[in-house]
């Protein structure tokens, strides 16, 4: 992975998301000095089945700004989209881009947009194919003056210095980022969600101590050790 950059953007569709995937190299990075904020659409507030939305969202705000801190992350922002209904379009596609043009990252991180899972044939959910498909629009969105013009009402100038687009838990992983420091900080970010790992019942979702095996599994891949792998996309 590319290491000669200072700030990043992750964005991604709920609570958990990052945690799930690139937490652990998101401590290794603020480890080094380097910024990162997390941006996310929803609240997550069509998490828990046995969890009224209005109580989830609340909730699982909460668990998420615990999750980032323990890995490093200060700012947290949330854009209100609906849980479970996100639409790809334009008004998706404009908070995400004012979001890149406040920040102005050199990189953005992501969770999978592709249609299924690695390792199987599991559908990947709508939210988060359509969060990471406005993500990769929203790049170069942000970096036109004459799209969204709106923005430069608000004092948002354009931002074209993105210069790439790690995407985690993709089926087409490239880059891998060695988490062998970090892979506990990785754990006690995801059992920040104590609400939702509770709700998911009994299962290897909801035990964190499943990261390790796919660190361990991904760092085989890659040359060994414990590793978080990338999907990089180059802008």
């Amino acid at each position: 992975m590319p290491e000669d950059w200072q700030r990043a953007l992750a964005v991604v569709a709920h609570p958990d998301d990052l945690e799930y995937g690139g937490s652990g190299a998101v401590a290794r990075w603020t480890r080094e000095g380097k910024q990162v904020v997390y941006t996310l659409a929803t609240r997550g507030e069509a998490g828990i089945d046995g969890m009224a939305p209005e109580e989830a969202a609340v909730v699982r705000e909460r668990e998420q700004i615990e999750a980032a801190r323990v890995v490093g992350v200060d700012t947290v922002e949330f854009l209100d989209h609906a849980d479970g209904v996100i639409e790809y379009g334009l008004p998706l596609r404009r908070d995400i881009a004012a979001a890149i043009r406040r920040h102005r990252p050199e990189l953005v991180l992501m969770t999978n947009h592709r249609e299924t899972w690695p390792g199987g044939p599991w559908l990947n959910m709508a939210d988060h194919r359509n969060v990471g498909l406005a993500t990769l629009d929203a790049v170069r969105d942000a970096a036109n003056r004459w799209v969204f013009r709106d923005l430069l009402d608000e004092g948002l100038e354009p931002w074209g210095g993105v210069r790439w687009v790690a995407v985690s838990a993709s089926p087409q992983a490239t880059h891998a980022v060695d988490i062998t420091d970090t892979i506990d900080l990785a754990m006690d970010s995801l059992r920040a969600h104590r609400a939702y790992l509770e709700g998911l019942g009994d299962g290897p979702m909801s035990d964190p101590s499943f990261l390790r095996e796919f660190a361990a599994q991904t760092g085989a891949r890659f040359g060994g050790g414990l590793a978080c792998d990338f999907e990089l996309i180059p802008m």
